[in-house]
């Protein structure tokens, strides 16, 4: 039966993984809308105008859901994760706090200038609000992925024993965390693929279709041309983004790689595994030799620890956590002399790790062995989610190249209309990137365990004081709204991407011979 703490997960997961339906395609079609607007601006030619109100039309109902959906998961720190908020709010909240007062407020200001300004406002000047929208959402994405990368790497931080909170000290090194920026411009470029994978399979449905072929092809060019510089951005930044994990978060990166003992480098690298946990090993396992170590450290010398052995590394940390917990609990008490404050700086780093046995025992110094184990061996995400998600991620990644290094050829070949196997392969491949982006976004969250912060705070103490009744209330009620939310996100989709460009003004259709 799920506790307390397992249910504020599973509704913060639930919400999260929705939410994030609507926010790549939000990035990915607001700079699609900046590149057509630009053609129409510097061309005069008006289909690259009704190209820009027809996928800002799409773009519009997706925004509005994104929001919405948006919203209710910055209430669930508050209500949800009570503890987790006071104990590092002053840091986790400025990150957000900039993406509500600029981020949002700039994008939100100039998506209103976008749809009710075409008569209102100059060519350039509605442009520039274009502008504004697109880098409005890359900032209001900046400022969140800044927060989460903190999340998983808190530099910038200490911990203040007087007010038992985490306190900022340095906003720079918050910002420029490396997990925290190399996360938001992967993100972001799987945005980008996600918009130019929609735009190119709504065109691929009008040319098998045989209707609005010049407006369709248009759209297919710009969606090919960007799709294919995002997705190798993509490949590139995911690459950084494993050597960083593997530097910041060595037990993530040992199980989504499935390696409970620690190999002479290179590691080879794991296809496929069929893991024990219980055990500590794989049963069975296809292997790349040398791939997973030149991949993961860049190096042929250097080795990918196992969990195995980062699990008795955790365990004398959780060791060094329970001195840390009992020299706090003298600081608390009043005895502030500057030996036991020094004999504290010692061994803070490894508070959280002391933290972890709250689960087992309210008497953190004088916890068992076998308590001591328990902790460390939770230290351990689950290898079985953590290693297939990669996977799929990796997978989907595949499969988009090869579908967008073939749109792109074909667009430059101008054979995109006779290619019907290509427009078919496009259109049922639609929801590959967001499977890709909703599996690497499970790998970042899920292989973070046991850790809302990651080797600060575990997630057994952060949550609310709830019971599973109001969980199971507002998870049930969540998951009523947000589908209904998502059932009108598809109706409406799909209600406009069938009536197509033509419905913009009457008796005007875009066919091959169109030169406007």
């Amino acid at each position: 039966m799920l506790d307390v703490v397992e249910l504020s997960r599973l509704q913060f997961a639930l919400t999260a993984l929705y939410h994030f339906i609507f926010v790549p395609l939000t990035l990915g079609l607001s700079f699609i809308l900046v590149i057509m607007e630009t053609i129409y601006v510097t061309t005069g030619k008006e289909v690259y105008k009704d190209m820009t109100k027809f996928w800002g039309k799409l773009f519009g109902i997706n925004f509005a859901l994104g929001v919405t959906t948006g919203i209710t998961m910055e209430f669930q720190f508050g209500t949800n994760w009570s503890y987790y908020s006071h104990y590092v709010g002053d840091i986790f909240g400025a990150p957000l706090a900039i993406e509500a007062l600029l981020a949002f407020f700039l994008e939100s200001t100039f998506v209103g200038l976008f749809f009710f300004g075409w008569d209102r406002l100059t060519k350039v000047k509605h442009l520039l609000a274009t502008y504004c929208v697109a880098f409005g959402s890359n900032l209001s994405a900046m400022w969140i992925l800044v927060a989460n990368g903190w999340m998983q790497a808190p530099h910038g931080a200490e911990f203040n024993f007087e007010t038992m909170r985490m306190e900022m000290t340095s906003f720079l090194d918050l910002w420029l965390s490396p997990i925290a920026q190399t996360k938001f411009v992967h993100t972001l470029s799987a945005g980008y693929v996600a918009g130019a994978m929609f735009v190119l399979a709504v065109s691929s449905y009008y040319i098998l279709k045989g209707r609005d072929l010049g407006f369709a092809k248009r759209s297919f060019s710009v969606g090919a041309t960007f799709g294919f510089i995002a997705v190798f951005t993509v490949l590139l930044l995911g690459d950084e983004s494993g050597y960083i994990i593997g530097q910041e978060q060595p037990t993530k990166l040992a199980a989504m790689e499935g390696e409970w003992h620690t190999e002479p480098a290179p590691a080879a690298w794991n296809v496929a595994v069929i893991s024990n946990s219980a055990e500590g090993r794989n049963e069975f396992a296809l292997q790349i030799p040398y791939a997973a170590g030149i991949i993961a450290t860049r190096s042929l010398d250097k080795e990918i620890t196992g969990l195995n052995e980062l699990r008795v590394q955790n365990e004398e940390r959780v060791r060094n956590g329970m001195t840390a917990y009992g020299l706090l609990e003298k600081l608390r008490s009043g005895q502030k002399d500057a030996d036991t404050i020094a004999q504290f700086k010692a061994v803070e780093k490894d508070l959280g790790y002391g933290l972890l046995l709250k689960r087992y025992t309210d008497n953190v110094v004088d916890a068992t062995d076998a308590q001591v184990k328990q902790a460390a061996a939770d230290t351990i995400p689950d290898v079985g989610p953590t290693f297939w998600s990669f996977r799929i991620m990796m997978l989907t990644g595949g499969l988009l190249l090869i579908l967008l290094i073939w749109a792109f050829v074909a667009n430059v070949r101008k054979s995109v209309g006779s290619n019907k196997l290509l427009l078919k392969a496009l259109l049922y491949g639609l929801p590959l990137p967001w499977v890709g982006i909703e599996a690497g976004w499970f790998l970042a969250e899920y292989g973070r365990q046991p850790w809302a912060i990651y080797e600060v705070l575990p997630v057994g103490i952060a949550n609310s004081a709830l019971t599973t009744g109001d969980l199971w209330f507002s998870i049930g009620l969540i998951c009523l709204l947000y589908t209904i939310f998502l059932i009108a996100e598809m109706y409406l989709m799909f209600k406009y991407s069938r009536l197509g460009p033509s419905a913009l003004k009457t008796g005007r259709y875009y066919f091959e011979q169109s030169t406007k």
